[in-house]
């Protein structure tokens, strides 16, 4: 996790789903917040999703499925954030997921989920709010 500075978010299109438009919304609307993202493209497995966000010093991981198979790819780039001592790096996410499970993926260690037609404000203000240095006097700051 960054020490200082902006926070840093991966952004990550998992699995074989091919639309990334929603991605590319928030990860626009995020770092026109100031927040440094990183778009990890179309197909990304998750173990290339969680090596990105270690190398590149990630504060959050945000996943964005349209394809069904969030339950599955959630649950393995959590997994394999353990398996890198690496639980300080949130995860979030959105797409098409069904109300029925987010009480499953917020269980499993999903920080939030973001459905269909949530304004990118939202997002950025949980980001904001809940990603980074969380230090009472220094949210929000940049």
């Amino acid at each position: 996790m960054s020490a200082s500075g902006p926070i840093r978010v991966v952004v990550a299109k998992p699995g074989l789903d091919g639309h990334d438009r929603g991605a590319k919304v928030v990860a626009r609307a995020l770092r026109d917040a100031g927040v440094e993202v990183v778009y990890t493209g179309l197909h990304q497995t998750p173990e290339q999703i969680v090596a990105t966000a270690i190398q590149e010093d990630a504060d959050a991981i945000g996943l964005s499925v349209l394809s069904g198979a969030h339950m599955t790819l959630f649950r393995r780039v959590l997994d394999l954030l353990r398996e890198q001592d690496a639980t300080d790096i949130k995860v979030f996410g959105g797409g098409i997921i069904p109300e029925a499970d987010i009480p499953e993926l917020s269980a499993m260690g999903v920080a939030a989920v973001f459905t269909p037609g949530a304004p990118t404000q939202a997002i950025v203000e949980w980001v904001r709010a809940n990603v980074g240095d969380t230090t009472p006097g220094e949210v929000g700051t940049a």
